[in-house]
Protein backbone atom coordinates (compact mmCIF):
# COMPACT_ATOMS: atom_id res chain seq x y z
CA UNK A 1 0.00 0.00 0.00
CA UNK A 2 1.29 3.34 -0.84
CA UNK A 3 0.85 6.11 2.17
CA UNK A 4 1.21 9.53 1.55
CA UNK A 5 2.55 11.26 5.22
CA UNK A 6 1.71 15.46 5.01
CA UNK A 7 3.17 17.71 7.60
CA UNK A 8 4.88 20.91 7.94
CA UNK A 9 7.72 19.81 9.45
CA UNK A 10 10.00 16.55 9.56
CA UNK A 11 13.38 15.88 11.26
CA UNK A 12 16.34 16.43 10.72
CA UNK A 13 15.03 18.90 7.39
CA UNK A 14 12.98 21.38 9.95
CA UNK A 15 12.39 21.36 13.44
CA UNK A 16 10.21 23.54 15.62
CA UNK A 17 8.73 20.69 18.41
CA UNK A 18 7.88 16.99 18.32
CA UNK A 19 6.09 17.27 15.59
CA UNK A 20 9.05 16.65 13.03
CA UNK A 21 10.54 14.27 15.33
CA UNK A 22 7.06 11.93 14.61
CA UNK A 23 7.64 12.52 11.04
CA UNK A 24 11.25 11.76 11.13
CA UNK A 25 10.67 8.36 12.74
CA UNK A 26 6.94 7.09 11.70
CA UNK A 27 7.06 6.60 7.88
CA UNK A 28 10.77 4.76 8.56
CA UNK A 29 9.03 2.85 11.06
CA UNK A 30 5.76 2.06 8.82
CA UNK A 31 8.31 0.93 5.86
CA UNK A 32 9.70 -1.18 7.91
CA UNK A 33 6.84 -3.66 8.65
CA UNK A 34 6.99 -4.31 4.89
CA UNK A 35 4.26 -3.78 2.30
CA UNK A 36 4.01 -0.30 2.95
CA UNK A 37 5.45 2.37 0.45
CA UNK A 38 5.63 5.83 2.50
CA UNK A 39 6.18 9.07 1.09
CA UNK A 40 6.17 12.64 3.06
CA UNK A 41 5.04 15.92 1.47
CA UNK A 42 6.28 19.10 2.94
CA UNK A 43 6.37 22.58 1.99
CA UNK A 44 9.21 24.07 0.23
CA UNK A 45 10.86 26.11 3.21
CA UNK A 46 14.56 26.77 2.77
CA UNK A 47 15.49 24.49 5.40
CA UNK A 48 13.74 21.74 3.20
CA UNK A 49 15.29 22.58 0.24
CA UNK A 50 18.82 23.11 1.62
CA UNK A 51 18.78 19.82 3.31
CA UNK A 52 17.27 16.97 1.18
CA UNK A 53 19.22 15.09 -1.49
CA UNK A 54 18.78 14.31 -5.13
CA UNK A 55 16.14 16.92 -5.74
CA UNK A 56 14.45 16.61 -8.96
CA UNK A 57 11.38 18.17 -10.87
CA UNK A 58 8.32 15.97 -11.17
CA UNK A 59 5.18 18.31 -12.09
CA UNK A 60 4.77 22.13 -12.67
CA UNK A 61 1.14 23.50 -11.18
CA UNK A 62 1.84 27.04 -12.71
CA UNK A 63 0.15 30.29 -10.36
CA UNK A 64 -2.16 29.26 -7.35
CA UNK A 65 -2.57 30.06 -4.24
CA UNK A 66 -1.49 33.56 -4.95
CA UNK A 67 2.11 31.96 -5.93
CA UNK A 68 2.92 33.22 -9.07
CA UNK A 69 4.56 29.72 -9.73
CA UNK A 70 4.24 25.99 -8.30
CA UNK A 71 6.30 23.35 -8.88
CA UNK A 72 6.14 19.95 -6.99
CA UNK A 73 9.77 18.09 -6.13
CA UNK A 74 10.99 14.91 -5.31
CA UNK A 75 13.86 13.80 -3.53
CA UNK A 76 14.93 11.86 -0.41
CA UNK A 77 15.53 12.19 3.61
CA UNK A 78 19.00 12.40 3.84
CA UNK A 79 20.24 9.29 5.70
CA UNK A 80 17.41 7.45 5.63
CA UNK A 81 16.47 7.77 1.73
CA UNK A 82 13.05 7.95 2.42
CA UNK A 83 10.91 10.08 -0.72
CA UNK A 84 10.00 13.00 0.12
CA UNK A 85 7.91 15.48 -2.47
CA UNK A 86 8.76 18.97 -2.19
CA UNK A 87 6.48 22.17 -3.03
CA UNK A 88 8.37 24.92 -3.92
CA UNK A 89 6.55 28.23 -4.27
CA UNK A 90 9.13 30.65 -3.17
CA UNK A 91 6.38 33.37 -2.76
CA UNK A 92 4.72 31.43 -0.18
CA UNK A 93 7.40 29.26 1.48
CA UNK A 94 10.77 31.35 0.89
CA UNK A 95 10.32 33.52 4.06
CA UNK A 96 13.51 32.95 6.19
CA UNK A 97 13.16 31.90 10.08
CA UNK A 98 9.85 30.40 11.60
CA UNK A 99 7.74 28.53 9.31
CA UNK A 100 4.63 29.60 11.34
CA UNK A 101 5.60 33.13 12.92
CA UNK A 102 7.06 36.31 11.93
CA UNK A 103 10.34 37.52 14.06
CA UNK A 104 7.37 39.44 16.24
CA UNK A 105 5.89 36.16 16.92
CA UNK A 106 2.71 36.91 15.02
CA UNK A 107 1.52 34.34 12.19
CA UNK A 108 2.35 35.05 8.89
CA UNK A 109 -0.36 36.71 6.56
CA UNK A 110 -0.64 34.11 3.90
CA UNK A 111 -0.69 31.05 6.36
CA UNK A 112 -4.01 30.42 4.82
CA UNK A 113 -2.83 29.87 1.55
CA UNK A 114 0.71 28.31 2.51
CA UNK A 115 -1.22 25.31 4.27
CA UNK A 116 -3.72 25.37 2.09
CA UNK A 117 -2.01 24.87 -1.07
CA UNK A 118 -0.16 21.87 1.16
CA UNK A 119 -3.63 20.42 1.21
CA UNK A 120 -4.49 20.66 -2.05
CA UNK A 121 -1.21 19.13 -3.25
CA UNK A 122 -1.59 15.90 -1.15
CA UNK A 123 -5.41 15.72 -2.67
CA UNK A 124 -4.07 16.25 -6.45
CA UNK A 125 -1.07 14.06 -5.69
CA UNK A 126 -3.95 11.54 -4.29
CA UNK A 127 -5.81 11.59 -7.45
CA UNK A 128 -3.59 10.29 -9.55
CA UNK A 129 -1.46 11.94 -13.00
CA UNK A 130 0.45 14.53 -10.65
CA UNK A 131 3.22 11.82 -10.26
CA UNK A 132 2.85 9.01 -13.16
CA UNK A 133 5.05 6.94 -11.08
CA UNK A 134 3.42 6.78 -7.69
CA UNK A 135 0.14 7.41 -6.18
CA UNK A 136 -0.75 7.24 -2.52
CA UNK A 137 -3.98 5.00 -1.49
CA UNK A 138 -3.58 6.62 1.60
CA UNK A 139 -2.86 10.27 2.93
CA UNK A 140 -2.12 10.49 6.36
CA UNK A 141 -2.74 14.66 7.25
CA UNK A 142 -0.84 15.60 10.57
CA UNK A 143 -2.39 18.61 12.03
CA UNK A 144 -4.18 21.65 11.01
CA UNK A 145 -1.41 22.65 8.77
CA UNK A 146 -1.81 19.84 6.53
CA UNK A 147 -6.09 19.39 7.42
CA UNK A 148 -7.22 20.76 4.08
CA UNK A 149 -5.64 17.69 2.50
CA UNK A 150 -9.06 15.73 4.02
CA UNK A 151 -11.63 18.53 2.77
CA UNK A 152 -9.82 19.03 -0.78
CA UNK A 153 -9.75 14.71 -1.23
CA UNK A 154 -13.74 14.82 0.55
CA UNK A 155 -14.45 17.25 -2.35
CA UNK A 156 -12.61 15.40 -4.94
CA UNK A 157 -14.42 12.71 -3.74
CA UNK A 158 -11.31 10.40 -4.69
CA UNK A 159 -11.31 6.79 -3.55
CA UNK A 160 -8.19 7.84 -1.13
CA UNK A 161 -8.58 6.84 2.42
CA UNK A 162 -7.50 9.70 4.92
CA UNK A 163 -6.20 9.60 8.82
CA UNK A 164 -5.78 12.92 10.38
CA UNK A 165 -3.55 12.89 13.22
CA UNK A 166 -4.10 15.75 15.98
CA UNK A 167 -0.86 16.30 17.49
CA UNK A 168 -2.27 19.17 19.47
CA UNK A 169 -5.57 20.24 19.64
CA UNK A 170 -4.75 23.73 21.23
CA UNK A 171 -3.05 24.88 17.78
CA UNK A 172 -6.17 24.97 15.22
CA UNK A 173 -5.24 27.33 12.18
CA UNK A 174 -7.79 29.82 12.44
CA UNK A 175 -8.22 32.46 9.80
CA UNK A 176 -11.13 35.26 8.94
CA UNK A 177 -14.30 33.15 7.43
CA UNK A 178 -14.01 35.54 4.57
CA UNK A 179 -10.33 34.26 3.41
CA UNK A 180 -11.93 30.83 2.81
CA UNK A 181 -13.30 31.84 -0.52
CA UNK A 182 -9.74 31.56 -1.32
CA UNK A 183 -9.79 27.73 -0.81
CA UNK A 184 -11.55 27.32 -3.83
CA UNK A 185 -14.00 24.99 -1.99
CA UNK A 186 -17.76 25.33 -2.41
CA UNK A 187 -19.88 27.48 0.13
CA UNK A 188 -21.49 23.97 2.36
CA UNK A 189 -17.80 23.46 3.43
CA UNK A 190 -17.43 26.93 5.12
CA UNK A 191 -20.52 26.23 7.25
CA UNK A 192 -20.97 25.00 10.41
CA UNK A 193 -20.96 21.22 8.94
CA UNK A 194 -17.20 21.79 8.10
CA UNK A 195 -14.57 24.53 8.20
CA UNK A 196 -16.50 27.26 9.89
CA UNK A 197 -15.82 27.49 13.72
CA UNK A 198 -17.52 30.48 15.59
CA UNK A 199 -17.28 32.95 12.93
CA UNK A 200 -13.46 31.82 11.69
CA UNK A 201 -12.59 29.14 9.48
CA UNK A 202 -10.32 26.17 11.35
CA UNK A 203 -8.14 23.94 9.48
CA UNK A 204 -7.89 21.65 12.63
CA UNK A 205 -11.65 20.92 12.20
CA UNK A 206 -11.41 20.63 8.11
CA UNK A 207 -9.28 17.30 9.57
CA UNK A 208 -11.87 16.58 12.57
CA UNK A 209 -14.84 16.53 10.17
CA UNK A 210 -13.53 14.95 6.82
CA UNK A 211 -10.90 12.32 7.64
CA UNK A 212 -12.08 8.58 7.36
CA UNK A 213 -10.25 7.97 10.72
CA UNK A 214 -8.79 10.38 13.69
CA UNK A 215 -5.78 9.56 15.65
CA UNK A 216 -4.26 11.27 18.48
CA UNK A 217 -0.58 10.78 20.13
CA UNK A 218 -1.41 8.98 23.43
CA UNK A 219 -4.60 6.87 24.79
CA UNK A 220 -5.12 9.36 27.60
CA UNK A 221 -5.28 12.56 25.53
CA UNK A 222 -8.15 10.89 22.78
CA UNK A 223 -9.98 10.88 26.23
CA UNK A 224 -9.02 14.32 27.38
CA UNK A 225 -10.39 15.95 24.17
CA UNK A 226 -13.46 14.61 24.16
CA UNK A 227 -14.30 16.99 27.50
CA UNK A 228 -14.72 20.56 27.32
CA UNK A 229 -11.85 20.92 29.52
CA UNK A 230 -9.31 19.74 26.94
CA UNK A 231 -11.46 20.05 23.84
CA UNK A 232 -10.45 23.47 23.26
CA UNK A 233 -14.14 23.96 22.00
CA UNK A 234 -13.86 21.30 19.31
CA UNK A 235 -14.84 18.37 22.12
CA UNK A 236 -18.25 18.64 20.60
CA UNK A 237 -16.94 17.60 17.02
CA UNK A 238 -15.02 14.89 18.59
CA UNK A 239 -17.23 13.58 20.91
CA UNK A 240 -19.76 13.11 17.36
CA UNK A 241 -16.84 11.51 15.89
CA UNK A 242 -15.63 9.35 19.36
CA UNK A 243 -15.90 5.79 17.25
CA UNK A 244 -13.50 6.64 14.55
CA UNK A 245 -11.25 8.11 16.86
CA UNK A 246 -7.94 6.00 18.36
CA UNK A 247 -5.02 7.27 20.52
CA UNK A 248 -1.96 5.79 19.64
CA UNK A 249 1.32 6.48 21.92
CA UNK A 250 3.77 8.35 20.01
CA UNK A 251 7.20 6.25 20.09
CA UNK A 252 10.72 7.56 19.70
CA UNK A 253 14.00 6.86 17.26
CA UNK A 254 15.75 4.26 19.79
CA UNK A 255 18.57 4.78 16.99
CA UNK A 256 19.18 8.93 17.11
CA UNK A 257 18.47 8.24 21.47
CA UNK A 258 20.55 6.16 22.17
CA UNK A 259 23.13 6.85 25.11
CA UNK A 260 25.02 3.47 24.37
CA UNK A 261 25.88 4.85 20.81
CA UNK A 262 24.83 8.44 20.98
CA UNK A 263 27.54 10.17 19.30
CA UNK A 264 27.02 13.61 21.03
CA UNK A 265 27.73 12.32 24.76
CA UNK A 266 31.00 13.33 26.26
CA UNK A 267 30.47 9.36 27.69
CA UNK A 268 28.54 6.83 26.35
CA UNK A 269 26.85 4.24 28.89
CA UNK A 270 24.34 1.50 29.25
CA UNK A 271 22.04 0.05 32.04
CA UNK A 272 24.70 -2.48 33.05
CA UNK A 273 27.37 0.25 33.39
CA UNK A 274 26.01 3.80 34.70
CA UNK A 275 29.22 5.38 35.44
CA UNK A 276 29.71 6.91 32.09
CA UNK A 277 26.29 9.03 33.49
CA UNK A 278 27.82 10.22 36.18
CA UNK A 279 30.78 11.54 33.84
CA UNK A 280 28.04 13.32 31.13
CA UNK A 281 26.80 14.98 34.58
CA UNK A 282 30.28 16.37 35.17
CA UNK A 283 30.84 16.98 31.81
CA UNK A 284 27.41 19.55 31.49
CA UNK A 285 27.83 20.82 34.87
CA UNK A 286 31.50 22.25 33.39
CA UNK A 287 29.37 23.40 29.71
CA UNK A 288 26.84 24.84 31.50
CA UNK A 289 28.76 26.77 34.03
CA UNK A 290 28.09 25.19 37.33
CA UNK A 291 29.59 23.96 39.89
CA UNK A 292 30.54 20.52 39.64
CA UNK A 293 29.13 18.59 41.93
CA UNK A 294 27.91 14.77 41.81
CA UNK A 295 25.67 15.37 44.89
CA UNK A 296 23.18 18.48 44.12
CA UNK A 297 20.59 17.36 42.08
CA UNK A 298 20.75 18.58 38.06
CA UNK A 299 16.99 19.32 36.99
CA UNK A 300 16.48 19.79 33.20
CA UNK A 301 13.58 21.35 31.50
CA UNK A 302 14.06 20.87 27.50
CA UNK A 303 10.96 22.48 26.22
CA UNK A 304 9.20 25.11 24.33
CA UNK A 305 8.50 27.59 26.72
CA UNK A 306 5.39 28.50 27.12
CA UNK A 307 2.44 28.54 29.29
CA UNK A 308 0.97 25.11 27.99
CA UNK A 309 4.06 23.39 29.02
CA UNK A 310 3.36 25.01 32.54
CA UNK A 311 7.23 26.58 32.76
CA UNK A 312 5.70 29.67 34.59
CA UNK A 313 4.96 27.25 37.10
CA UNK A 314 8.81 25.85 37.47
CA UNK A 315 9.58 29.60 37.61
CA UNK A 316 7.54 29.72 40.31
CA UNK A 317 8.61 26.78 42.17
CA UNK A 318 12.28 28.21 41.36
CA UNK A 319 12.97 28.80 45.01
CA UNK A 320 11.74 25.28 46.52
CA UNK A 321 14.42 23.58 43.86
CA UNK A 322 17.43 26.28 45.03
CA UNK A 323 16.86 25.43 48.99
CA UNK A 324 16.96 21.54 47.95
CA UNK A 325 20.54 22.63 46.85
CA UNK A 326 19.38 21.97 42.97
CA UNK A 327 20.93 23.38 39.91
CA UNK A 328 18.41 23.95 37.24
CA UNK A 329 19.37 23.57 33.32
CA UNK A 330 17.23 24.81 30.75
CA UNK A 331 17.03 24.85 26.88
CA UNK A 332 13.94 26.08 25.06
CA UNK A 333 12.60 28.60 23.12
CA UNK A 334 9.15 30.45 22.90
CA UNK A 335 6.99 33.41 24.91
CA UNK A 336 9.55 36.14 24.87
CA UNK A 337 8.28 37.01 28.61
CA UNK A 338 9.15 33.66 29.69
CA UNK A 339 12.36 33.64 27.43
CA UNK A 340 13.77 36.78 29.72
CA UNK A 341 12.44 35.45 33.07
CA UNK A 342 14.48 32.23 32.78
CA UNK A 343 17.71 34.53 31.83
CA UNK A 344 16.82 37.19 34.41
CA UNK A 345 17.00 33.86 36.65
CA UNK A 346 20.00 32.37 35.38
CA UNK A 347 22.03 36.07 35.95
CA UNK A 348 20.75 36.05 39.56
CA UNK A 349 21.85 33.02 40.67
CA UNK A 350 24.48 31.94 37.99
CA UNK A 351 25.86 28.94 40.27
CA UNK A 352 22.87 27.14 40.35
CA UNK A 353 21.00 28.47 36.82
CA UNK A 354 21.85 28.04 33.09
CA UNK A 355 19.60 29.08 30.65
CA UNK A 356 19.98 28.63 26.54
CA UNK A 357 17.46 30.22 24.81
CA UNK A 358 17.00 28.59 21.31
CA UNK A 359 17.61 24.88 20.04
CA UNK A 360 20.33 22.72 19.77
CA UNK A 361 19.97 19.46 18.77
CA UNK A 362 23.62 18.10 20.05
CA UNK A 363 23.00 20.10 23.31
CA UNK A 364 20.24 18.61 24.23
CA UNK A 365 21.37 15.10 23.70
CA UNK A 366 23.98 15.93 25.67
CA UNK A 367 21.43 17.40 28.44
CA UNK A 368 19.61 14.64 28.85
CA UNK A 369 22.10 12.43 29.43
CA UNK A 370 23.81 14.74 32.02
CA UNK A 371 20.64 15.87 33.83
CA UNK A 372 19.64 13.67 37.39
CA UNK A 373 15.84 14.97 36.18
CA UNK A 374 13.71 15.82 33.82
CA UNK A 375 10.63 18.35 34.80
CA UNK A 376 7.37 18.11 32.02
CA UNK A 377 4.75 20.26 34.24
CA UNK A 378 2.39 20.43 31.06
CA UNK A 379 -1.02 22.01 31.81
CA UNK A 380 -2.37 19.32 28.65
CA UNK A 381 0.42 17.22 27.02
CA UNK A 382 -0.52 15.42 24.27
CA UNK A 383 2.08 13.04 24.53
CA UNK A 384 5.18 14.24 25.31
CA UNK A 385 8.40 12.84 24.06
CA UNK A 386 11.09 14.54 26.83
CA UNK A 387 10.05 11.97 29.36
CA UNK A 388 10.29 8.97 26.89
CA UNK A 389 13.93 10.72 26.39
CA UNK A 390 14.78 10.58 29.40
CA UNK A 391 13.94 7.16 30.38
CA UNK A 392 16.05 6.11 27.85
CA UNK A 393 18.60 8.19 29.19
CA UNK A 394 18.33 7.02 32.83
CA UNK A 395 16.96 10.35 33.78
CA UNK A 396 14.23 10.20 36.06
CA UNK A 397 10.95 12.21 34.85
CA UNK A 398 8.87 14.55 37.00
CA UNK A 399 5.48 14.86 35.18
CA UNK A 400 2.35 16.24 35.70
CA UNK A 401 -0.21 13.12 35.34
CA UNK A 402 -1.67 14.44 31.85
CA UNK A 403 -2.13 13.32 28.28
CA UNK A 404 0.75 11.07 27.93
CA UNK A 405 2.96 11.77 30.54
CA UNK A 406 0.21 9.90 32.58
CA UNK A 407 0.55 7.04 29.52
CA UNK A 408 4.36 6.42 30.16
CA UNK A 409 5.68 7.86 33.34
CA UNK A 410 4.91 5.16 36.49
CA UNK A 411 4.89 7.03 39.79
CA UNK A 412 7.46 5.72 42.51
CA UNK A 413 4.58 3.94 44.68
CA UNK A 414 6.00 1.35 46.95
CA UNK A 415 3.45 -1.50 45.11
CA UNK A 416 4.93 -0.20 41.55
CA UNK A 417 8.38 0.00 42.58
CA UNK A 418 8.12 -3.88 44.02
CA UNK A 419 6.66 -4.63 40.79
CA UNK A 420 9.44 -3.22 38.60
CA UNK A 421 6.51 -1.14 37.07
CA UNK A 422 7.24 2.50 38.74
CA UNK A 423 9.99 4.39 36.34
CA UNK A 424 9.67 8.13 38.08
CA UNK A 425 7.58 10.92 39.48
CA UNK A 426 4.23 12.43 38.96
CA UNK A 427 2.20 15.04 40.46
CA UNK A 428 -1.89 15.44 39.96
CA UNK A 429 -2.69 19.29 39.19
CA UNK A 430 -0.34 22.10 37.35
CA UNK A 431 -0.58 23.91 40.06
CA UNK A 432 2.46 25.17 42.00
CA UNK A 433 1.33 23.63 45.03
CA UNK A 434 1.54 20.18 43.25
CA UNK A 435 4.76 20.88 41.06
CA UNK A 436 6.17 22.26 44.36
CA UNK A 437 5.64 19.12 46.26
CA UNK A 438 6.14 16.67 43.34
CA UNK A 439 9.45 18.41 42.68
CA UNK A 440 10.67 17.80 46.82
CA UNK A 441 9.82 14.34 46.12
CA UNK A 442 11.35 13.78 43.22
CA UNK A 443 14.47 15.19 44.86
CA UNK A 444 14.28 12.57 47.91
CA UNK A 445 13.58 9.75 45.83
CA UNK A 446 16.46 10.82 43.26
CA UNK A 447 18.86 11.42 46.87
CA UNK A 448 17.85 7.43 47.67
CA UNK A 449 20.76 5.72 45.25
CA UNK A 450 18.71 2.44 45.76
CA UNK A 451 15.22 4.01 44.48
CA UNK A 452 17.48 5.71 42.30
CA UNK A 453 18.92 2.98 40.72
CA UNK A 454 15.80 0.91 40.31
CA UNK A 455 13.81 3.50 38.41
CA UNK A 456 16.71 4.35 35.87
CA UNK A 457 16.67 0.87 35.63
CA UNK A 458 12.88 0.12 34.77
CA UNK A 459 12.53 3.27 32.65
CA UNK A 460 15.62 2.10 30.05
CA UNK A 461 14.27 -1.40 29.75
CA UNK A 462 11.27 -0.36 28.91
CA UNK A 463 10.44 -0.41 24.90
CA UNK A 464 9.50 3.12 23.45
CA UNK A 465 10.44 2.25 19.62
CA UNK A 466 8.18 3.10 16.89
CA UNK A 467 7.45 -0.63 16.17
CA UNK A 468 4.40 -1.00 18.33
CA UNK A 469 2.36 2.03 17.21
CA UNK A 470 3.47 1.44 13.69
CA UNK A 471 1.79 -1.90 13.85
CA UNK A 472 -1.16 0.04 15.15
CA UNK A 473 -1.44 2.87 12.65
CA UNK A 474 -1.06 -0.13 9.79
CA UNK A 475 -3.98 -1.69 11.67
CA UNK A 476 -5.73 1.27 11.07
CA UNK A 477 -4.84 1.73 7.67
CA UNK A 478 -5.40 -2.17 6.41
CA UNK A 479 -9.04 -1.97 8.00
CA UNK A 480 -9.46 1.32 5.64
CA UNK A 481 -7.92 -0.24 2.73
CA UNK A 482 -10.78 -3.14 3.24
CA UNK A 483 -13.39 -0.36 3.48
CA UNK A 484 -12.68 1.54 0.00
CA UNK A 485 -15.08 0.52 -2.83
Amino acid sequence: MNVLHVAAEAHPLLKTGGLADVLGALPQALQAQGGLYTRLLLPGWPAVLQGVVDLRPVATLGPCFGAARVELLLAQMPGSGLPVYVIQAPMLYGKAGNPYHDPAGESWPDNLQRFGLLGWVAAQLAAGGLDPAWQPALVHAHDWHAGMACAYLKAHTAPTATVFTVHNLAYQGLFPHPDGALLGLSSRYMSSAGLEYHGQISFMKAGLKFADRLTTVSPTYAREITTPAFGCGLDGVLRSRADALTGILNGIDDEEWNPLTDSALAHRYGPRDLKGKALCKRALQAEAGLPVDAQAPLVLALSRLTEQKGLDLLLAALPTLLREGAQLVVQGTGDPALEAAFVSAARSHPGQVSVCIGYDEDRAHRLMAGADLIVVPSRFEPCGLTQLYGLRYGTLPVVCATGGLADTVVPHHPEDVAQGAANGFTFEAPTLASLTEGLQQALAGWRNAKLRRRLQLTGMAQDFSWAAPARQYRAIYEALATDQP
